[in-house]
Formats: structure tokens, C-alpha cells, sequence
């Protein structure tokens, strides 16, 4: 679990860093095996949304940290990335409003960027 903390840390900063919207992190680890944390964004277009993707995948690689397997990224409307104990969903506005993975996935707890 805390290698899978500071994987959410080191992509939530790298996320901000990029000017990265409402940043939400969501511990998952009670209610799934899919990860540890889901942690969600969007960017204002197509370019902002790969620019925060590379973004994530630079930070999270230079800490020796791999991308297991990206999605949409072609698409630039919602990009996934799974490294394991995390996932990354990159959204432009429109998509994460129509998807609301928040709601979705409301069981989980979210976490403040502190607690990590």
C-alpha cells in the first residue's frame, strides 16, 4: 500500500503540475481488486488531456514505475492509465461529466492529497 501512496502522490502531482482539473483521488483497495486508487482529472482539450497523460507516464516512469496499459490515448477524451495499484482516467470536461466515475465508484474513500 505505500508504494501504491506515493504512485498516487507522484501522479497527482504531475497532474497538477500540467494545470490538471479538479483532481480527485478515490482509495478503491476495500471495494475491488482492480487497484489501490483511482485517480481522476480532465484537461480543457484534446492537447491538455495527452499533455497531462505524458505528464503522468514521464513522472511515474522516472521513479521506476511502468505503465501496464494505456487506452484512448489516440482518442484524447478519456485516456486510461493502469500501472497496477494505480489507475489514471484523464478526461477532456465533457467526457468525465457524461462517465462520473466519482459516482460510480462513490464506495470508495476519497482522499485528500495530504493523507497520501
Amino acid at each position: 500500500m505505500e508504494e501504491s501512496k506515493l504512485m498516487a502522490k507522484l501522479a497527482y502531482k504531475a497532474l497538477d503540475d500540467k494545470k490538471g482539473e479538479d483532481i480527485k483521488v478515490i482509495d478503491i483497495s476495500k471495494i475491488s481488486v482492480l487497484a489501490d486508487y483511482f485517480i481522476i482529472a480532465n484537461g480543457t482539450n484534446d492537447s491538455q488531456v495527452r499533455a497531462l497523460v505524458e505528464a503522468v507516464e514521464e513522472t511515474l516512469e522516472k521513479e521506476g514505475f511502468e505503465v501496464k496499459q494505456r487506452e484512448g490515448y489516440g482518442l484524447g477524451s478519456w485516456v486510461l492509465l493502469d500501472f497496477g495499484e494505480i489507475i489514471v482516467h484523464v478526461f477532456d470536461r465533457e467526457n468525465r461529466l457524461f462517465y462520473d466515475l466519482e459516482r460510480i465508484w462513490r464506495d470508495g474513500k476519497t482522499v485528500d492529497i495530504e493523507e497520501l
